[in-house]
């Protein structure tokens, strides 16, 4: 069975920091492309990064430069490092999985992702 399990997320203050696991079971995932999403109250979900199936990466705009996408491939896991962390970022985290192949220019569209998990929380709040 596939599945995705997120953890790491809490409550930090703003400029701070988190760092997000998604581990993997079932399948490898070095063979998929992966994303991490997040989805706000009241707002649509949002591709955050992604590291595409030539093993690329990529930010949305508002993320560039804070967050680092890395995986590690003998522990399966994929994580999302959030750095200098605004209020804005606060959201449900979900990290999802393509067994399409997905290029730069489209791994950040949750709509073309498979395998999801089940969210972890982030709150940045003083």
């Amino acid at each position: 069975q596939l599945q995705l399990v997120e953890s790491g997320g809490g409550l930090v203050q703003p400029g701070g920091s988190l760092r997000l696991s998604c581990a993997a079971s079932g399948f490898t995932l070095d063979y998929y492309a992966i994303g991490w999403f997040r989805q706000a109250p009241g707002k649509e979900r949002e591709g955050v990064s992604c590291i595409s199936s030539s093993d690329g990466s990529t930010y949305s705009d508002s993320v560039k430069g804070r967050f680092t996408i890395s995986r590690d491939n003998a522990k399966n896991t994929v994580f999302l490092q959030m750095n200098s962390l605004k209020p804005e970022d606060a959201a449900v985290y979900y990290c999802a999985a393509s067994g399409s192949y997905l290029g730069i220019a489209t791994c950040l569209d949750h709509r073309l992702y498979d395998y999801w998990g089940q969210g972890t929380q982030v709150t940045v709040s003083s």
